[in-house]
């Protein structure tokens, strides 16, 4: 089996004069979380309407597992594209039955994808009393029908509450310890970044970067600090040997140092001698919305 579930070569998608995707290349390896990110109208859902055969490209080609795109193959992967259209009046179990009837596949899978995305509780109950976590939890537990190897996933978290994407994050988390391979869009950048391992950036169509999270990401330390006197802190920062630059966020001084160079210790130590004395010191990665940031503008 190839090591690339997915791989897209110069991917176009016109639009009458609008290009929704420009010449899109990059690939998914197996056993990844791959986010594909970017703001509305960037072309990530038109994307994944492409794999999944439900939009046509106008240029350019991709591979699924390997090979030559096919139904077979497709049926490997499990998809939930757009917003759950299930019965209101059915409950979970009558839902997933019809799902499975028009799948061909997975009836003998319900009681465990219910299992697994936490509603065999509430498998008796009418759709229309789930909330809207619960409604998306019973969408992946209809794309789980069939044990498919792949699910591909547009957007899992759009609506919800914090307790809703909570859910939904560590669902996902669950499923790719199981071994899936995840493929997913979302805008939500901050919680994309907490749950896959690569990622593809999309502004406007254009693929900026794509590949390793921590390799697109990490490109010089983020150290935050805080005291008692921060406008003080900031000051005797600036004088700081190897320091790129010296700023304030949410009531955290930031320095930045070239990768690999910020010495907690050191810091801490040069602060002390200036009469600062740190209640918070931490080295971070950047993170993935500084970094989105910094690309799309």
């Amino acid at each position: 089996m190839s090591a690339e579930i997915l791989s897209v070569e110069n991917l176009t998608k016109n639009y009458g004069k609008i290009q929704a995707l420009k010449s899109v290349s990059f690939s998914v390896p197996k056993g990844t979380v791959f986010g594909i990110l970017g703001p509305n109208g960037s072309g990530k859902s038109t994307l994944l309407g492409l794999v999944m055969d439900v939009l046509k490209p106008t240029g350019g080609s991709y591979t699924l597992f390997g090979e030559t795109p096919s139904g077979t193959q497709r049926k490997r992967i499990g998809t939930l594209l757009e917003t759950p259209n299930f019965y209101h009046y059915l409950n979970a179990v009558q839902n997933l039955n019809i799902a499975s009837e028009i799948k061909g596949r997975g009836k003998q899978d319900i009681d465990r994808v219910l299992e697994l995305v936490n509603l065999a509780e509430r498998k008796k109950s009418r759709f229309s009393t789930y909330s809207l976590g619960m409604k998306q939890r019973l969408a992946i537990a209809s794309a789980l029908l069939g044990d498919p190897e792949v699910l591909v996933l547009d957007e899992p978290t759009n609506g919800l509450d914090p307790v809703g994407i909570a859910e939904i994050r560590q669902l996902i988390k669950q499923l790719s310890q199981m071994g899936k391979t995840i493929i997913m869009a979302s805008h939500l950048l901050d919680e994309v970044e907490k749950v896959c391992t690569h990622v593809a950036i999309l502004k406007r169509g254009t693929l900026l970067t794509s590949g390793d999270v921590n390799e697109i990401l990490v490109n010089e330390d983020l150290v935050e600090m805080q005291c008692s006197n921060n406008a003080r802190l900031r000051e005797i920062l600036s004088t700081y040997s190897g320091v790129n630059k010296v700023d304030e966020n949410d009531g955290l001084v930031r320095a930045f140092f070239p990768l690999g160079t910020a010495k907690l210790s050191e810091l801490n130590a040069f602060c002390f001698s200036n009469n600062i004395v740190l209640n918070h010191l931490q080295l971070k990665r950047k993170s993935l919305e500084t970094k989105f940031l910094e690309l799309t503008n």
